[in-house]
């Protein structure tokens, strides 16, 4: 006997709510499995700092046998791609070095990477300009276009697959700046602390790495690597210019320059980073000042696409209805 209720696109009601229960039973199935599978993500940023101790100790990465085989390979294959660029004569040491600040900054810490990415400038043009030719001039997948539009499309694809990796780096750049930004007045105040306690500066700056390791993962981590590299370079100086380097904010730039002010001519500590603590937190409300006074002017144009209309047809709705019904 077949059913002679409603269906929404042949689905009976009982349909419907079986579908329904079954997509409530699977995502709390995968709740629970995320639940239990949650990892800490401070331990791989640890690991990666020890091995940096180890580097900076020994010279040479201390690791398992499968960790060590695993580096072999990577470097084999990064090894190969340095050959065919060399052998293209299109890798220069500059455009390297430039490529190797950039990972740097986005929180890479394998400059092999930056080999990578000038191949992926080499390759990817070649790769998708060669499918966008394909499909734009050979199959002719698209034949209502224009000669122009084709021509643009297939320009757009090469141009952008040249920039595709700086992009990548780029937006992981902003990123980590963005979050590093925020946890610098803190950070502050915590040096502050430390050294207003009698610490030096390498167990300051591992002092507030432990403690803002979970707030600020980023910041954390180069305050880490900041007091490694203070404990085992020769030059001190040498750490708080490679922090500057590692991170591309003005903001921590000053405060990488008060150190070594401090570390030069011995001048206190604790009040200079105490007025750059108030610096900074007083440019993050100026910020968020900013962003406040620009919202009327971003909210203009949803409140005349969406909110007026809506108010008009409740309002002038009833009113309209009965002018009609009068006539």
């Amino acid at each position: 006997m077949s059913s002679t209720g409603a269906t929404l696109m042949g689905l009976t009601a009982a349909d419907l709510g079986t579908l329904l229960a079954a997509l409530a039973t699977l995502a709390v199935l995968v709740a629970l499995y995320a639940a239990s599978t949650v990892r800490n993500p401070m331990n791989r940023r640890v690991k990666a700092l020890n091995d940096r101790r180890e580097q900076l100790k020994a010279g040479i990465t201390a690791s398992t046998g499968k960790r060590r085989a695993k580096i072999v390979h990577q470097n084999d294959t990064t090894d190969r791609m340095r050959t065919f660029l060399s052998s293209l004569k299109v890798l220069q040491d500059d455009q390297l070095k430039v490529a190797q600040v950039k990972l740097a900054q986005a929180g890479i810490r394998s400059k092999d990477w930056a080999i990578a990415i000038i191949f992926g400038r080499l390759v990817l043009p070649i790769v998708v300009g060669g499918m966008a030719a394909l499909l734009i001039y050979g199959v002719d997948l698209w034949p209502h276009w224009g000669a122009m539009k084709k021509f643009g499309v297939f320009a757009g694809a090469l141009l952008l697959s040249y920039k595709a990796p700086d992009l990548y780096v780029d937006n992981m750049v902003t990123k980590r700046s963005q979050a590093i930004r925020k946890g610098i007045p803190d950070a502050l105040d915590l040096l502050v602390i430390c050294a207003e306690a009698g610490l030096t500066v390498d167990a300051a700056f591992a002092r507030v790495a432990r403690e803002l390791g979970a707030a600020y993962p980023e910041l954390g981590e180069e305050f880490q690597l900041t007091a490694i590299e203070l404990s085992f370079l020769t030059e001190r100086r040498m750490a708080f210019e490679n922090l500057a380097t590692r991170v591309k904010l003005d903001a921590l730039k000053g405060v990488v320059t008060t150190m070594i002010q401090t570390e030069k001519y011995g001048t206190p500590l604790a009040s200079a980073l105490r007025i750059l603590s108030a610096e900074f937190r007083h440019e993050r409300m100026m910020r968020a000042e900013e962003k406040a006074a620009r919202l009327p002017a971003i909210m203009t144009v949803p409140l005349i696409l969406f909110i007026l209309p809506t108010l008009f047809v409740v309002i002038l709705g009833p009113a309209a209805c009965s002018i009609s019904e009068a006539f």
